[in-house]
């Protein structure tokens, strides 16, 4: 008479034949940590370097309004006053705005290298992993078979 297989026991044994191994996560999170970390730090840099042009800014025109505000001898002197502060507000603000996009550029360059190695650190490493899984699986797969004759 033929002997009937215990599946509980056959499934027991191939689930422990297939450990978890958490490393893989741990790594992960370790890596995802430290590319936010020099996210958050670009991040930080192109805030500290926008408030300083924006203070940098404001104290100019602050001072230049004060020169305005100054009482004259003549009418056509307080136009005068009003044509120079416009035009050196237009000139201060182009000079502004140039700061501020080689802030956003530098910015934008830094992320896409950042992005660009941890993509290439992923892709390692779930090359890495999945070859690992394989391996494990196949020999799991193995000794499953061989304990099932």
């Amino acid at each position: 008479m033929a002997k009937t297989q215990d599946m509980t026991a056959m499934l027991k044994d191939m689930m422990g034949a297939f450990p978890v191994d958490t490393s893989a996560l741990e790594g992960a999170y370790k890596n995802t940590a430290a590319l936010n970390e020099k996210l958050a730090g670009v991040a930080l840099e192109a805030v500290e370097k926008s408030s300083e042009i924006s203070s940098k800014w404001t104290k100019d025109t602050l001072t230049k309004l004060a020169d305005m505000s100054k009482a004259k001898a003549e009418p056509a002197d307080y136009a005068k006053a009003m044509t120079d502060f416009a035009s050196a507000q237009a000139e201060v603000a182009a000079e502004n705005m140039a700061a501020f996009a080689e802030v956003a550029k530098k910015v934008q360059m830094e992320t896409v290298e950042l992005m660009m190695a941890a993509g290439k650190d992923v892709t390692e490493e779930a090359t890495a992993a999945v070859k690992k899984a394989t391996d494990e699986v196949t020999s799991a797969a193995k000794k499953a078979t061989a304990k099932a004759k």
